[in-house]
């Protein structure tokens, strides 16, 4: 299972890193969460510097992709160029965006009429969009997914996890991540979050 985490320039660390580390703790069952991006290295929001771990171009390719989001989505989606990199196939893969990437995923045409969760200062750009904003951390509609508030990311790491290897594992990667003695909350939290929004077979198989 491979998975492309896009991360632009001005990029929220919490939105690209805490979804990637949370699905980086299947690698025991060969998943791989990396840092996709358009160019070879992107800075954050506050001034981190990373090196990427696979161009944009990996999207294409990649089992799940997660959009990340920062303070110059805006001009992401507004550059024709830059979007035509970006290759998805719902049929095929999980796709999610975390906040502002909800606003890439329009653009990409993969919202539609469908309502989305993003974050609170994206929300208008969102419905100016087009797309009609969910107040909820939360919503998927078949393999496509938004989550909004930078600590969601971990609602689409559950997504993801749930959707490709059962609830076990969602408990396992969730439960590893809480504050000690919170366990149990964040788990459950995490699971009833998503559960609303995922096949009838990811419970038979629980």
């Amino acid at each position: 299972m491979r998975i492309a985490v896009l991360t632009f320039d001005g990029f929220n660390e919490l939105d690209s890193f805490v979804a990637a580390a949370i699905l980086n703790r299947l690698k025991g069952r060969g998943w791989k969460a990396e840092i996709a991006a358009p160019t070879p290295t992107v800075t954050s929001m506050n001034g981190v510097t990373v090196q990427r771990q696979q161009p944009l171009e990996f999207a294409a390719e990649a089992d799940a992709v997660i959009i990340g989001s920062g303070v110059k989505t805006r001009e992401v989606a507004a550059d024709a160029d830059l979007l035509a990199r970006i290759r998805l196939d719902p049929s095929r893969q999980l796709i999610a965006a975390q906040c502002s990437g909800a606003l890439v995923l329009a653009k990409l045409g993969l919202v539609g009429d469908l309502p989305a969760c993003t974050d609170l200062v994206t929300k208008p750009w969102v419905i100016e969009a087009g797309v009609q904003v969910l107040d909820a951390p939360f919503v998927a509609h078949g393999n496509v997914a938004t989550a909004g508030g930078c600590l969601a990311s971990q609602y689409l790491a559950a997504w993801i996890i749930a959707r490709r290897a059962g609830l076990a594992e969602v408990e396992a990667a969730i439960g590893y991540v809480a504050p000690v003695g919170e366990t149990e909350t964040y788990v459950a939290r995490a699971i009833a979050a998503v559960s609303p929004f995922l096949p009838a077979k990811t419970f038979e198989a629980a």
